[in-house]
């Protein structure tokens, strides 16, 4: 059973700083595919980072909104994937979820609350 535990949530004002952590259980962690996911009220939750497995070579993948701003990495001795978010704005609140995918089946964390103050 994958089981993934995000942290590194909190309020920050507009510009500033945040590191998101996951941490994964209960898998070969760097066979997987791992992604951050967030989704603001009333919206629909959206993709923000991607980065392959070891084996697919670690790409990365940002949402647009985000091209720049954040950078999604993995330690995989530590089974810990990161999004560290900078110039952080007001549209970036939201709960953020750390995805992990394998072999066509999906595991989500419980989500983190990231609030940006203008």
């Amino acid at each position: 059973q994958v089981q993934l535990v995000e942290s590194g949530g909190g309020l920050v004002q507009a510009g500033g700083s945040l590191r998101l952590s996951c941490a994964a259980s209960g898998t070969i962690f760097s066979f997987m595919a791992m992604g951050w996911y967030r989704q603001a009220p009333g919206k629909q939750r959206d993709l923000v980072a991607t980065i392959s497995s070891i084996t697919n070579g670690g790409n990365t993948n940002y949402a647009d909104s985000v091209k720049g701003r954040f950078t999604i990495s993995r330690d995989n001795a530590k089974r810990t994937v990161y999004l560290q978010m900078n110039s952080l704005k007001p549209e970036d609140t939201a709960v953020y979820y750390c995805n992990a995918r394998q072999y066509g089946a999906d595991y989500w964390g419980q989500g983190t609350q990231v609030t940006v103050s203008s």
